[in-house]
This record gives structure tokens, C-alpha cells and sequence, in this order.
């Protein structure tokens, strides 16, 4: 074979890349392509993330010999028209979960050309890969977490020497950025940021992996969105890492793969109830009102606020975050568990389908959880895991006069200037949600 098309996706890296490393093997020149496709909506945030990785790839192909091939369209159109410029007959990329990922693979299938789809680029283990006795997937953790943490995986690959690419092939300009983050994108910001994390903040993540302080977590998860780090490479990497840091990481990455292949074996599960709880979510101008307040961080719940305001400007928030917000608006203000996802997949950096979906759905209890009906106060959550008022006081000014862990309940004191009253007593929405769930 002469030439060969390497279809970049949610894999944008040189080191430990299957698809790539079968290209170079099975031609003389491969054109690396990445498809703009109009089709794909995203906040400015993760545009920005994936301008920055779309750059950072093409530097470390240059850096090599080759380039990056951008064009924007179709995707399987776009393929079709590089392999006519080039007399391409395959194409390689990265398997994924996603209803769109699987249309992709069949429209290039129907182009003609040989498509080879390849596994464990983005998941640690293929969907699949191992089942319990009966059922095309795993529906509960802790089962698939045990085969998952004992299943050999593949040896990460290096990064190419040599890439070579036909010459006089037409790319797009690569995008700029079009949003601030705080997480700077690419494999070269994402390596390195896995090294830090490994040298200094592993360690201690099993203690502290629920609190709201901003170097609790690793902050890679932008990275394995969007592929600028391996997750084969990672778990590998994470497994030196003796005691329980290293081994409450792993549990996150094992969580990961755990709702791919949910979604794999449930395509449905992105849109619909994985288990329904047959809830009639609120509608009409209240629940309106209640979501927007919500959405803009001024619920009157300090902690709940935070992590909208923070979500809003920074485009990230702490995993405790998320699922106080996730219960708030499910489980206290009884709002449909889309509207949430759909907000929150718009506005983070690491929107990932699968992730986001599956555990709003864990949180709404319509999904995988065990314990369908929990209810996260956070009044409690705040004092436990900001037990100083440090993350509230930092985005949510109105309350930073407020002493120590009293900012948590701004309207025991009176409440505050230019703060809102809660919207919903805590104790009204626990009895409208136990009524809906026929609880009590």
C-alpha cells in the first residue's frame, strides 16, 4: 500500500496510537486528517481545547516530516475526497461508543475504502471486552470494576520517528483559539500535566479527591476527552503508583470505560432512561424560573451556586461539584435530568458524552446507581467538603464576609445584600420528589 488515511477523532496524540502505528506500517506515506464536521456542536471552551490539541498535533507532525490535514465537511466525505486526491485504500481510526461514531463507520465503510476500526485507542479495554454471564454489558461497578482491574492490557506504543505525508495535499487553515480556558489542550500540555500529577498529587488524591479546592484532582480529564493522552498509557503509568492515591485514580479510569460500554450495548441511554423511574419531571414557568436560577448560580444554596458560577466561567468543576448540582436540580427541584446534561455538556471543557449522560443519569436515578432515590443535602456536602467556606467565598463574593463555615447558610444570619433567598425549601423539595417516586 502507497498511502494511507489515519482518521484523527477523540485521539489527538503520537504516542500510544494504534490507528497511526498500523498506517506507518502498511504504507509509504499516510495523510493524517482531521474533519471539522459542522454537524459537531461544542462550547467555546472545548473549541478552544481543541484548537490548541489540533496545533499541538500538527507541531509534533511537522516535527517529524509530516502535517496535519485539516478539512471541514462531512466526515465521510471529506475521507472519500483525500483518498481520491492521494489513491488512498484504507483508512484507520480510533473505535468509539457514540450514535454519531457509529454512523461515521458505516458511511466510510460504504465509500469504498477498507475501514479499520481500531480498540483501546480511547477506552483502557474495548466495550465488550469482558461481560457477565448472560448480558452484552455490565449494569452494575463493582462486578466490571473487578474484571476490569484484572484484564491484561496491550503494551503502550512510542511515538513515531518518521511520518510522511504525499505532497500538494489541500488543508483549512488550522483554528485558532476562540475561548479562554484554564486548561491549556494538546498532548505536549497534557504529558506534562500527567507528570506533575504523578510526581505530586496522586498521592494524596484518596483523601482528597472530594473536596472542592482546585488541586484536589488531576484535571486530565480534558486530555482523555479529547485523546491528547492515552488511557492504556495512563493506566500503566498509575499502577506504579503505590497506595491508595494511585489506586482510587485507577477507580475513575475504571468509571470511564464502565459507561462506554453502558452506552455502547445502550445507545439509548444518551437521550432516554437507562431505568425508568416513570418520573414526570416539572414543567411550566416555575420550573423554568428554577432552572434558569440554576443555571446562572443563584439558588440561594452557596455551595450549589459555586459550582454554576464556576461551570460558567472556567468551563470545569470538581466531581463533587457536579453531583451537588446534578441532585439539586433532579432530586430537589425535580427537573428533568436532560435539561442538566444538555447545560453541562455545552459548557465543560471534558464534555464527553458517555461520562456526562451516564452520570447525570446515576444522579437522577434512572441509571446504574444502586440507590436510586439518594439525595445529596448540600448544606452537609458544603460543610464536609468546604468546610471553611473557601471555595464558596472565592465564587461567590456576595457571601465572602461571612465567617468560617456559617456561609453555608447565609439565611440563618439574614441573609446577605445582593444575595438571593433560596428557591426551595430543602425539605419541601425532599417531599416533592419522595411523592413523585412514590416513596411516602
Amino acid at each position: 500500500m502507497n498511502v494511507s488515511v489515519v482518521l484523527f477523532t477523540s485521539d489527538l496524540r503520537l504516542h500510544d496510537h494504534p490507528p497511526l502505528r498500523a498506517a506507518l506500517d502498511s504504507a509509504r506515506e499516510i495523510v493524517p486528517l482531521f474533519v471539522l464536521d459542522p454537524a459537531v456542536r461544542a462550547g467555546q471552551r472545548r473549541l478552544a481545547f481543541l484548537a490548541e490539541s489540533l496545533r499541538d498535533l500538527d507541531a509534533g507532525l511537522r516535527e517529524r516530516g509530516g502535517r496535519l490535514v485539516l478539512r471541514r465537511g462531512d466526515v465521510a466525505e471529506e475521507v472519500r475526497r483525500v483518498a481520491e486526491e492521494t489513491g488512498a485504500g484504507e483508512v484507520h481510526l480510533a473505535a468509539d461508543v457514540s450514535r454519531y461514531a457509529r454512523r461515521r463507520e458505516e458511511r466510510l465503510r460504504r465509500t469504498g475504502l477498507r475501514a479499520h476500526v481500531h480498540d483501546t485507542v480511547n477506552t483502557v479495554i474495548a466495550p465488550g471486552a469482558v461481560l457477565p454471564a448472560g448480558s452484552d454489558h455490565f449494569a452494575v461497578f463493582t462486578p466490571y470494576h473487578r474484571r476490569w482491574a484484572t484484564t491484561p492490557l496491550r503494551d503502550p506504543l512510542p511515538a513515531p520517528h518518521t511520518v510522511r505525508v504525499p505532497d500538494g495535499l489541500a488543508s483549512e487553515p488550522l483554528p485558532r483559539t476562540k475561548g479562554e480556558s484554564e486548561d491549556e489542550g494538546g498532548e505536549t500540555a497534557g504529558r506534562a500535566r500527567l507528570a506533575a500529577w504523578l510526581r505530586d498529587g496522586v498521592h494524596t488524591y484518596g483523601e482528597r479527591r472530594d473536596e472542592f479546592a482546585p488541586d484536589a484532582t488531576s484535571r486530565l480529564s480534558p486530555h482523555l476527552h479529547l485523546g491528547t493522552l492515552s488511557p492504556v498509557e495512563l493506566v500503566h503509568l498509575a499502577r506504579t503508583v503505590r497506595g491508595p492515591g494511585g489506586e482510587a485514580f485507577l477507580r475513575q479510569l475504571a468509571w470511564r470505560d464502565f459507561h462506554r460500554q453502558v452506552l455502547a450495548a445502550r445507545p439509548d441511554a444518551a437521550c432516554a432512561d437507562y431505568r425508568t423511574k416513570h418520573d414526570r419531571w416539572r414543567t411550566g414557568k416555575d420550573a423554568r424560573e428554577d432552572t434558569e436560577a440554576w443555571r446562572e448560580g443563584r439558588t440561594g444554596y452557596p455551595i450549589v451556586d459555586a459550582a454554576m458560577r464556576q461551570l460558567r466561567h472556567e468551563g470545569r468543576l470538581p466531581g463533587r461539584g457536579r453531583l451537588l448540582a446534578a441532585s439539586f436540580l433532579t432530586k430537589t427541584l425535580y427537573i428533568d435530568w436532560r435539561v442538566g446534561a444538555a447545560h453541562f455538556l455545552e459548557l465543560l471543557v471534558d464534555g464527553d458524552l458517555a461520562n456526562n449522560q451516564l452520570n447525570w443519569q446515576w444522579m437522577a436515578g434512572t441509571g446504574t446507581d444502586s440507590r436510586p432515590n439518594r439525595v445529596l443535602n448540600p448544606v452537609t456536602q458544603a460543610k464536609r467538603h468546604d468546610p471553611d467556606g473557601t471555595y464558596v467565598r472565592r465564587w461567590v463574593p456576595e457571601l465572602a464576609h461571612l465567617d468560617g463555615p456559617s456561609i453555608h447558610e447565609p439565611w440563618l444570619l439574614g441573609g446577605a445584600d445582593g444575595y438571593p433567598d433560596r428557591i426551595v425549601d430543602l425539605a419541601d423539595g425532599l417531599a416533592r420528589f419522595t411523592r413523585a417516586r412514590g416513596l411516602g
